[in-house]
């Protein structure tokens, strides 16, 4: 039997190499090459993983909240607009009427059907019950308001409202973490390419709201800071690059901007610029939660950092 068996032992020559197993090879390796801790990408990449680790450590106590915190946000503006709507039942039919040419019964009726879809659909969102149906309903009323206001060819209104449709989508996005369906009307495909592609969608559409941002107002020094930073960091949520340290700092600086650009409650009950400064103040406010929603569920697939773990 031993005859049959081969041991595989290298033939003797007599030739004796004092290193046979190579580790004397003075040749440069093509491998993987530690990386130099001096060099600015090294730095730059140790101070972001810093900051990661600290948005990690100090965002645990709120980690469970997070998403019922960025639901709220979202949805907010559609309840101060159907708050808004019925405080100001007869002002918002003159103006259907005069400058829409709205007939009586129906600017009625569009107000109504819009106070309570936004009323339900909201509420629904926070109690997370139906919460794709709701979803679609609150979509529905930024473009039936759009065009019934005349504002849909607003460039700054559509920037804004862009921004708040990308919220949505992340509550979207949210459901189908979290319920494993397929919903009526997409076309069928696996339940990650799903979510990857909707994700995508929020994180691109967020960020518009800053694009209206740097294109009104008057230019200082300040103001165009600002604007490279918050650009950057746009791009950095767009491409899902750093997506949650861009996001909280974003989060932080449309905060700090809200409170301080549109104060409504400074401004008198009667001066007319208070609804316009509420009404930005709010939105922010639900983009604010898309972006809080993004820190919480992460990127998705279609992005870079999904992108760096696979490889």
């Amino acid at each position: 039997m031993t005859s049959r068996i081969n041991i595989g032992r290298p033939a003797s020559t007599s030739y004796h190499s004092p290193d046979p197993h190579g580790f004397a090879n003075s040749q440069p390796s093509t491998g993987y090459r530690a990386a130099n801790p001096d060099h600015p990408l090294e730095r730059i990449r140790a101070v972001s993983k810093q900051v990661e680790d600290a948005i990690e450590i100090y965002s645990q106590p709120l980690k469970p909240h997070l998403p019922t915190i960025g639901r709220f946000l979202i949805i907010v503006t559609f309840y101060e607009d159907a708050l808004r709507i019925m405080t100001q039942w007869n002002d918002q039919l003159w103006y259907l009427q005069t400058h829409r040419h709205f007939y009586p019964g129906i600017s009625h009726i569009f107000l109504l059907l819009n106070v309570i879809t936004m009323l339900v659909a909201s509420s629904a969102v926070i109690m997370k019950r139906y919460t794709e149906y709701a979803v679609i309903g609150l979509l529905s009323v930024v473009v039936i308001q759009g065009f019934g206001y005349g504002l849909m060819f607003d460039l700054n209104f559509f920037l804004r409202n862009l921004s708040v449709i990308g919220g949505l989508i992340m509550v979207f996005s949210e459901t189908m973490i979290n319920k494993k369906k397929s919903f009526a009307g997409i076309p069928s495909m696996s339940e990650t390419d799903r979510k990857k592609y909707f994700l995508l969608a929020g994180r691109v559409l967020l960020i518009f709201l800053f694009f209206g941002f740097i294109i009104q107002g008057e230019w200082n020094i300040v103001r165009v800071f600002v604007s490279i930073i918050g650009l950057a960091a746009c791009t950095m949520v767009a491409i899902g690059f750093k997506a949650k340290w861009s996001a909280t700092f974003l989060v932080i600086l449309l905060s700090v901007f809200n409170v301080f650009a549109n104060n409504w409650w400074s401004v008198h009950s009667a001066h007319p610029q208070r609804d316009f400064l509420k009404y930005d103040f709010f939105q922010t406010l639900s983009i604010v939660g898309g972006l809080i929603l993004l820190v919480n569920i992460g990127p998705g697939g279609l992005s870079v950092d999904e992108k760096k773990k696979t490889y």
